[in-house]
């Protein structure tokens, strides 16, 4: 047995979200959905993160644009442009815990993800940064990321998934795949590993100096 945290990212999208939420409700199983800001200026997406909410997933911020990663930008309003504006357009949605993804730019997790400016302005804003510990790379291999997921997941006791609600096919894929997992033995939760959360509610719980540019 092993645990399995889904997380989705980049969306919402009306040709693909519905059928993940579709997907999720059918095996009962709760996820975070991590959203790209911009998105929610769209109010067809921004009722759809109202489904998932009322739903019981849980809603994080995964900056405004989702363009360049934080930790190679440099202007001085960054935190507040990306970040900040994604939070008010979330709004009461949110979670408690002021769920935040960085943008890896293809996965990445090393100092491309955030610079200090962001860390400060997570800090003060009692922000929580979640990381991953499994990317199968479904948004470039619609069709073939499900084995890969399933030999992640197989390969330690606790996985975060980030897959993607975005229009590419590969959600078509996404109910097999959980009934895969589900018959290899994985239990499904919403919660996160705790090394895939160097800040929470405002606080560094784990070193930074890998995901900081200098």
């Amino acid at each position: 047995m092993f645990d399995l945290t889904l997380t989705f990212d980049n969306g919402p999208e009306p040709d693909v979200t519905p059928g993940v939420l579709r997907d999720l409700a059918r095996h009962d199983i709760r996820a975070t959905f991590f959203v790209v800001g911009s998105k929610l200026l769209d109010p067809a997406r921004r009722a759809l993160l109202e489904r998932a909410a009322d739903e019981g997933h849980w809603i994080g911020n995964h900056t405004f644009t989702h363009s360049v990663p934080l930790g190679l930008r440099r202007e001085p309003d960054v935190a507040e442009s990306e970040i900040g504006r994604t939070q008010a357009l979330i709004g009461s949605l949110a979670h408690p815990d002021r769920l935040f993804r960085p943008f890896g730019g293809g996965g990445h997790i090393d100092r491309r993800l955030m610079n200090p400016a962001v860390v400060d302005f997570l800090c003060a804003g009692g922000f929580t940064c979640v990381l991953w510990n499994a990317i199968p790379r479904d948004w470039n291999d619609p069709e073939g990321w499900r084995e890969r997921a399933l030999e992640q997941i197989r390969a330690q006791p606790w996985t975060l998934m980030v897959l993607h609600d975005l229009p590419t096919g590969a959600m078509r894929h996404l109910d097999g795949f959980i009934g895969e997992a589900k018959a290899a033995g994985a239990r499904f939760r919403q919660d996160f590993p705790p090394a895939c959360v160097p800040i929470r509610a405002g606080a560094i719980v784990a070193p930074l100096d890998e995901l900081v540019a200098r």
